[in-house]
């Protein structure tokens, strides 16, 4: 207990002993665990000026990403035993709803009320693009903006840490899976449209896994029999959606 409103969401830091929530009260916390499994908030952070929608963790850095009603993105880490803002996204255009790393934790994702999905990118201080940090601490870009997928808002946005596939959930009823270029710049990368449900009446997906294999199926509702055709690309988001492998 502690917020004083709703609380948003929720992430454990990879090393399982951080927790961290944000809440409607705009403020994100951070959670100490100990061994005994005693939880201390160890900071309370007031960087945003509206609600806080999302947390979430760096995949192997203790570097935290926030997303908010106030159109940004902040991010924290540890300094001299207490946590600071040391990042603030701008670029959105309304709220943003979520955020997600991609597999390095180079780069960053964030989908908006705004119908678009920012990718940003880390530059370090000395890098050969000759983007400017302020003294060691790195500089986050936005490198890419995929606008014109989406007809409402985006709620969520996942990266895929297996295929790099990067999936949206949408105020439109659809969800979208995209696709980096092969030949993609890093500077300015360029992700294509692989797979999306189309519009219309409700679909069941369902899950079967085994030891061997995952596979998805989908079918149109019992009820109205519509016909759907799925794109070929279906393995793609049983991949985005489920990561896991069970040859693990």
């Amino acid at each position: 207990e502690g917020h004083e409103n709703e609380v948003k969401s929720v992430a454990w830091a990879p090393s399982g002993t951080l927790l961290a929530t944000c809440s409607r009260d705009k403020s994100v916390w951070v959670w100490e665990v100990d061994e005994e499994e005693e939880y201390e908030c160890v900071s309370v952070l007031n960087s945003h000026t509206q609600d806080v929608k999302h947390v979430v963790w760096h995949p192997n850095q203790e570097l935290l990403a926030s997303a908010s009603y106030d159109d940004t993105v902040k991010l924290y880490q540890e300094e001299e035993d207490d946590w600071v803002c040391c990042a603030t996204l701008e670029g959105h255009e309304s709220t943003v709803w979520s955020v997600a790393f991609d597999r390095s934790g180079e780069r960053l994702a964030s989908c908006s009320d705004d119908k678009t999905v920012r990718i940003w990118r880390q530059y370090k201080p000395g890098n050969e693009e000759g983007v400017v940090c302020s003294g060691t601490d790195p500089t986050w870009k936005c490198v890419c903006n995929l606008s014109g997928y989406h007809t409402r808002t985006i709620y969520d946005v996942a990266w895929c840490h297996l295929t790099g596939a990067l999936a949206t959930a949408c105020g439109d009823d659809a969800i979208r899976v995209f696709e980096e270029s092969a030949s993609s710049d890093p500077r300015q990368p360029t992700f294509g449209l692989a797979a999306h449900n189309s519009r219309g009446p409700a679909l069941t997906l369902h899950c079967s896994a085994s030891v061997l294999r995952t596979s998805v199926e989908a079918e149109p509702s019992r009820k109205k029999r519509p016909r759907v055709s799925f794109s070929r690309h279906m393995s793609l988001i049983a991949r985005a959606v489920f990561p896991v492998s069970f040859l693990e």
